[in-house]
């Protein structure tokens, strides 16, 4: 995460080795939702702001059988003119599904990767090209495609044949272990600085504007500190149930799907040391020191739900049991509390309160900042007044708020709780760019900054491995809460241990 961005004009050309050379982004997984739903529209905003170096060619690949205008009817359906005035929109469209080629073929050998080896060679046309994987697939097939990739020679060696990126989506393993060996596998066949490991929310307006918030404005700095902060809060809720990810979710749960790499890396973000330089690696090596000052969180300071049948909109809503291609007696965790300690001297005392839940009663990520009160009592506070208090919305609506006291208008001394807020569509005109345009365009870039190191994702893993092994090893049961349900009463309790009011 740079503290300053490069203007478009100078990212249009960013990245090492582009040399003008073809640029082929192969999207493996091609037929999936991810990639349907955020991979293609991505790199069409970048394609319709002129931000994908020249020439380039995007290639699916998957296992279901598609015709070319079958799959380019496909990869459409999603696409918006964003960047573009309508009057062009189609003709931006055309012009980047005709860039758009299709290749079917397995995950588990080499003989599909060689039919795509044969159709990037048709367009590339150049004895050297830049080639970027983004796998869109279940990390369970990871290896053996990046083994089919190496052995069809599709793996760059040295700089004169171009460069070699690969673009991985979490779970990064189930625990420490696992990763370690992924991590380990995965360097057989790409180095360390060609793989990224994407975490969506880093590339989030509001998550980017932590760093410029926290050391660009003097106001801040000097308060982010135990003498001043009471707790951090980090929550992320959805009112929505596994929407037919039954299988995946089942197999991961809440705190491997959230909180590991999603909440953890916004944490990093809010509470490390100013780095020593404004480059990747000083940020992440920030991050890296932070996450190692979080202790282990233990069972005692955990707490899981799982979310029952309720009613919401007027409709029921079938509980998680209920839900597809999960087991009838699953002890999966869909929501969960935990308490982190950084022990270090900027926050030892301050607890960490990290809270995510799916069939709750809205769609909400946000962190909150919660100040001590003043020691001196000149101000009457007002019945219910907590402190003050900085709120970083995520999603949706990405806005800044502080909640302070003022005096109300009138002839009284009348204190009242007021809110400054700023919302980031009506503060500003450029359009907000999803997450996955900023993270594809750092991709090819060569920008690592807001991509997870290897070291970084082990010590994320330190902080939770032993509280899912106790989970995993242990015949506990999550406690059921109703979907839609604001807060379930498991969260609120151990929140309360804490004094920490959850709203």
């Amino acid at each position: 995460m740079t503290m300053a961005a490069p203007a478009a004009g100078m990212r249009r050309s960013a990245g090492d080795g582009l040399r003008g050379w073809p640029l082929s982004i192969v999207v493996i997984g091609a037929s999936g939702d991810l990639a349907q739903r955020k991979i293609y529209p991505a790199l069409f905003a970048l394609y319709c702001q002129g931000l994908i170096p020249e020439p380039f060619h995007v290639f699916g690949y998957a296992r279901t059988e598609f015709e070319l205008g079958a799959f380019r009817e496909h990869v459409a359906r999603r696409l918006t003119c964003r960047y573009t005035p309508a009057s062009c929109c189609g003709k931006h469209i055309q012009d980047f599904l005709s860039r758009c080629h299709y290749v079917r073929g397995g995950y588990d050998g080499p003989d599909g990767f060689l039919d795509l080896y044969q159709e990037m060679k048709i367009f590339e046309r150049e004895p050297a090209a830049n080639r970027l994987y983004y796998l869109a697939l279940p990390p369970a097939v990871y290896l053996d495609v990046m083994r089919g990739l190496g052995a069809a020679g599709l793996v760059s060696c040295g700089a004169k044949a171009g460069w070699s990126r690969v673009v991985v989506e979490k779970p990064f393993g189930r625990d420490r272990a696992s990763s370690d060996r992924l991590v380990r596998d995965v360097g057989q066949v790409f180095q360390e600085d060609e793989v990224y490991r994407i975490d969506h929310y880093l590339g989030k307006e509001a998550v980017q504007n932590l760093m410029v918030l926290r050391f660009g404005n003097r106001l801040f700095e000097p308060l982010w500190n135990r003498e001043h902060v009471s707790h951090v809060l980090l929550t992320w809720k959805e009112a929505i149930g596994v929407e037919g990810r039954g299988g995946y979710f089942d197999e991961n749960g809440i705190v491997r799907d959230v909180m590991q790499n999603h909440l953890l890396q916004i944490l990093a973000l809010a509470a490390m040391e100013p780095p020593a330089r404004a480059d990747a690696n000083a940020v992440r090596d920030e991050k890296v020191r932070l996450l190692r000052a979080v202790a282990p969180v233990t069972p005692a300071e955990a707490a899981f739900g799982q979310y029952g049948a309720g009613e919401m909109n007027g409709r029921r809503q079938r509980g998680y049991l209920e839900e597809e291609k999960v087991a009838p007696h699953s002890r999966t965790p869909t929501s969960a509390a935990v308490a982190l300690r950084v022990r270090n001297d900027r926050w030892e005392g301050v607890p960490f309160f990290l809270f995510a839940g799916k069939a709750l009663d809205k769609n909400v990520n946000e962190l909150r900042i919660r100040f001590r009160e003043t020691p001196f009592g000149l101000v009457e506070r007002p019945s219910g007044w907590l402190g003050n208090e900085l709120i970083i919305r995520i999603q949706p609506d990405e806005a800044i708020e502080l909640r302070m006291l003022n005096k109300a208008p009138g002839l009284r001394m009348t204190v009242q709780p007021t809110t400054l807020d700023l919302k980031y569509r009506a503060a500003f005109k450029e359009v907000i760019p999803d997450a996955y345009e900023r993270l594809l365009l750092d991709v090819i870039a060569g920008d690592r900054s807001l991509f997870i190191r290897a070291d970084e994702l082990a010590a994320a893993w330190d902080v939770f491995t032993p509280l899912l092994q106790a989970w995993d090893e242990g015949g506990g049961q999550p406690e059921v809460y109703s979907f839609g349900t604001p807060i379930p009463d498991f969260a609120r309790r151990l929140a309360n241990r804490h004094g920490i009011p959850l709203e």
